[in-house]
């Protein structure tokens, strides 16, 4: 048995992004997870390579060769003895390529003939070949199909899938489904293009229009087959928001029609630490248990500041396609078995609003920064210098059994280095930086705050790992844990986004959640509030009956949220439970709608 927590343990590469000047943060997305010749594959956006793993836990970086590595969405699956590999082409014929040895082989190219955007392939059980694509805030997901032999096309593409914000509450735009720009702001900012491009028509400004404007982006299309129906999901409404989600469509045939899923979004992870769950891919793994691979946010330095998340999923009975993203950026078990999709967290969060402090801290970047479980905020040290250290109090011993450590990056002002030359993307020119780069630092834990013990030693590391996780399965008793950090990519300041905490408490569960009132604002928008209580935090659950609360969004320091993820004309029941360091209290069950 092994153990993750996401964001998945993974290096990612950082990106040197030219825009007003050179930007640089880390970023993996769009991830494509698959099984190929008894070895699990993950091709990720902006790695330059691909990983691979033999229990889905621990991952293996390998260099893509013969293949572009700057194109964005990146789409793997498999046809016969193949691996076949393709990606974005916006502006040309987008290729296809095929090996059957991805880590020592080399790969084949099949010239494309047409251009596409967030492409998918999907191979049918009689053999015939799918393609599946696009990208737009105005444009639907396409598809087509293609001759096996050559990747061809047969006929002309079907139009599949439309936005429709009218009825699909989670694919409105914003962050939690609130418009970022008014009418006005568009307006003003279409202004300033134009000055700045005097050139342009009026179909390209009505082109930037389209993109400045509330639409959401319609994107990322996979294909699933399950009982003879097929699941076309997509991502919206916008990777850089927290209710970044994949959605669903089923039908009886590979090219529609359509209908949108009971169950939706189905991927839908807007709270906790790290937010979003869009753009993914879903796998059924060697026990037949379902994966779903998807894109998490962070989005501070560049909107494309990204990570990638794993959940269990499944199928239910009546055919609903689900993914338990309850307790998503926790510690969960893997294992080499048939597994149980909908089973509670392995271990409770510790570390949740604890006091602590620092060698030093950075002016608004102090210690509090590192547990108030929101990536986009951290503790920063006050100096590069080596052995700034970050400490936290859990207030009582525990017995401690997993610490992820999240390091942060923090406006990095960087050159881009000699002799690297920036690529076209579509989205800017970058630069994927392929040098070896280490992070280093020693975890430790005391009782009393003087006499201190190494729980991990990383100083001699040789890994670039932003997010790592350490499991203790039998425990450590601890009340502090201090993380010293020696030396990090580009000699930066040291920045904590997360020290976070797992293990079991000893007291009582919290009580059940009371007072719950609802007001529905609309027919897409819900408001839920409770009473306060002595929980840690609490998971707001709901769905279309009441056996099916397959949606969830982890609320920490509030006894108030805001689901706008609603489906027009859908029932809606809800529970709200409450967890804190020792267990979780279900609440009841309650329709809504």
């Amino acid at each position: 048995m092994t153990y993750i927590c996401n964001p998945i343990n993974m290096a990612y590469k950082y990106q040197f992004i030219e825009m007003d000047g050179i930007k640089v943060n880390r970023e993996a997305a769009d991830p494509t997870l698959i099984l190929f010749n008894g070895k699990y594959f993950l091709f990720p956006s902006m790695t330059a390579g691909f990983l691979a793993s033999d229990n889905l836990s621990d991952w293996e970086f390998h260099t893509l060769k013969d293949v572009p590595i700057y194109d964005y969405a990146p789409d793997v699956r498999v046809l016969g003895e193949y691996l076949y590999f393709t990606a974005s082409h916006a502006e040309k014929n987008g290729s296809f390529y095929r090996t059957k040895d991805p880590i020592h082989g080399n790969f084949e190219e099949l010239e494309g003939t047409f251009p596409f955007w967030d492409p998918h392939l999907f191979v049918d059980d009689d053999g015939r070949v799918y393609f599946y694509w696009g990208c737009s805030n105005a444009k639907p997901i396409y598809g087509i199909e293609l001759q096996p032999e050559d990747m061809k096309r047969i006929g002309e593409p079907v139009e599949l899938i439309f936005s429709n914000v009218s009825v699909i509450g989670y694919e409105r735009n914003g962050e939690n489904h609130i418009p970022s720009k008014t009418p006005e702001q568009i307006e003003q900012t279409l202004q300033r293009y134009a000055q700045a491009m005097p050139n342009s028509t009026e179909e390209m400004l009505n082109q930037i229009r389209i993109m400045l404007g509330n639409d959401p982006y319609i994107e990322g299309a996979w294909m699933d087959k399950h009982d003879g129906k097929y699941y076309l999901q997509y991502s919206s409404p916008g990777t850089q928001y927290n209710v970044y989600s994949d959605g669903v469509y089923v039908s009886d045939k590979p090219l529609g029609p359509f209908t949108l899923a009971k169950n939706n979004p189905y991927s839908f992870k807007p709270g906790g630490f790290i937010p979003g769950a869009g753009h993914g891919s879903t796998m059924e793994d060697r026990h037949g248990n379902l994966w779903h691979a998807s894109t998490m946010r962070i989005s501070v330095n560049h909107m494309f500041e990204r990570r990638l998340g794993l959940w269990p999923a499944g199928f239910d009975q009546e055919g609903e396609l689900f993914c338990n993203q309850r307790y998503g950026d926790w510690p969960m078990k893997i294992e080499q078995a048939e597994i149980d999709p909908w089973e509670n967290p392995v271990w409770m969060l510790l570390s949740y609003d604890k006091p602590g402090r620092a060698s030093s801290s950075a002016e608004g970047n102090d210690a509090s920064k590192a547990t108030d479980e929101n990536v986009q905020t951290w503790w920063k040290a006050a100096s590069n210098e080596s052995r700034e250290y970050l400490e936290i109090d859990l207030l009582s011993a525990y017995e401690v059994h997993a610490i992820q450590v999240n390091f942060a990056d923090d406006q990095l002002n960087l050159t881009l280095p000699e002799g690297a030359e920036l690529h076209s993307t579509g989205h800017a020119s970058r630069y994927i930086d392929q040098r070896k780069h280490v992070t280093r630092w020693l975890l430790e834990g005391s009782l009393d705050g003087k006499s201190y013990f190494a729980i991990e030693d990383r100083t001699n590391a040789d890994t670039d790992l932003p997010h790592d996780f350490i499991v203790r399965e039998e425990g450590v008793k601890a009340r502090y844990i201090r993380c010293t950090v020696m030396e990090l990519p580009f000699s930066q300041q040291a920045c904590i986004s997360g020290l976070r905490v797992f293990g079991i408490g000893a007291g009582v569960l919290p009580t059940q959640t009371s007072g719950i009132k609802f007001n529905l604002l609309n027919d897409l928008d819900l408001h839920v509030a409770w009473d306060q209580d002595a929980a840690v935090g609490h998971n707001v659950l709901w769905g279309f009956t009441p056996e099916k609360l397959y949606h969830s969004y982890m609320v920490l320091g509030s006894n108030e949220v805001k689901i706008g993820a609603l489906i027009k004309g859908e029932p809606v029941y809800v529970r709200v439970d409450a967890f804190n360091e020792t267990g979780i209290t279900e609440g009841e069950v309650i329709k809504v709608i």
